[in-house]
């Protein structure tokens, strides 16, 4: 059982209980991307687990009529095995969604390519049914932008989480900020819609809704579970949200990472843990 002071973060153990918080969060009329928690699988038993356990998953999304899709990162089902079973299991996984959306996370940019490649195979062979997450820091992403534009599915653009080294991804945050709001306004100009704004940053999701009115492009705002909730369901009154959902028992490493990275999470936690 997930204690109260991780309960903020992670939805839970078991795939009823990330269904359970996904139904309250409908009824605020926000969507939902549910996350299984797990990475960096090294033998490919429990790599393959996992995409099972996905599977199962859009089983219960489709048959509950919930609004959820899924999330997967790519180490997770077996790319740090090998491509051939990264991309076999994320088959099996597209194969199984039917008219349920599929995520492909982004990890650190040495697998930027094997993702990239297999998003383009699955969004392809299945309408535009495949996302991937593609990392505003990286000074590779203009190029990775001018690629996407043109396929189906959708493109999550964040600002980056992974310390990459200064050779290849901009280090300072004003930098980020402005390669963002560049690549923001490419998008909406470019891209026919399948937009996704993952930032909890006013200010980014202000600049997105301007460009939505100049451009006329659809767009969805997506946030972390447990980060500027009011803000999301206040959002929800007017735009399509979706809240990023991890669940599983691999919530410790999550959980410490959110309350490491912002200094209100890490107030969040010491009041918990105080019972004030």
């Amino acid at each position: 059982m997930i204690p109260p002071i991780a309960s903020r973060f992670v939805a839970g153990e078991t795939p009823a209980e990330a269904l359970e918080h996904t139904q309250k969060l409908n009824q605020r009329n926000v969507n939902v991307i549910l996350n299984l928690l797990g990475e960096h699988y090294h033998d490919r038993k429990p790599a393959d687990e996992d995409a099972e356990v996905y599977v199962r998953l859009l089983e219960d999304i489709e048959r509950s009529g919930l609004s959820a899709c899924v999330s997967v990162k790519p180490s997770q089902v077996g790319l740090d095995i090998g491509t051939h079973v990264f991309r076999e299991n994320m088959e099996r996984i597209a194969d199984a969604a039917n008219d349920t959306f599929v995520w492909i996370d982004m990890e650190d940019h040495e697998t930027t390519d094997a993702t990239l490649d297999v998003f383009e195979q699955l969004t392809r062979e299945h309408d535009g049914g495949v996302g991937v997450c593609i990392q505003a820091n990286l000074k590779r992403t203009e190029d990775d932008l001018e690629r996407l534009a043109s396929l189906p599915g959708k493109v999550r653009l964040v600002k980056g989480a992974y310390d990459e080294p200064k050779e290849i991804a901009y280090k300072d945050k004003a930098k980020v900020d402005a390669v963002y709001r560049e690549y923001l306004e490419y998008m909406f100009q470019e891209f026919e819609g399948g937009i996704a704004v993952g930032s909890h940053d006013p200010a980014m999701i202000e600049y997105a809704k301007e460009l939505h009115e100049e451009y006329g492009t659809d767009f969805e705002i997506q946030m972390l579970m447990g980060v500027r909730e009011d803000a999301q369901y206040e959002l929800a009154e007017e735009y399509e949200v979706w809240q990023y959902v991890p669940y599983g028992g691999k919530w410790m490493s999550y959980f410490y990472r959110r309350v490491m990275e912002r200094k209100e999470n890490l107030l969040f936690a010491a009041r918990a843990v105080l019972g004030r």
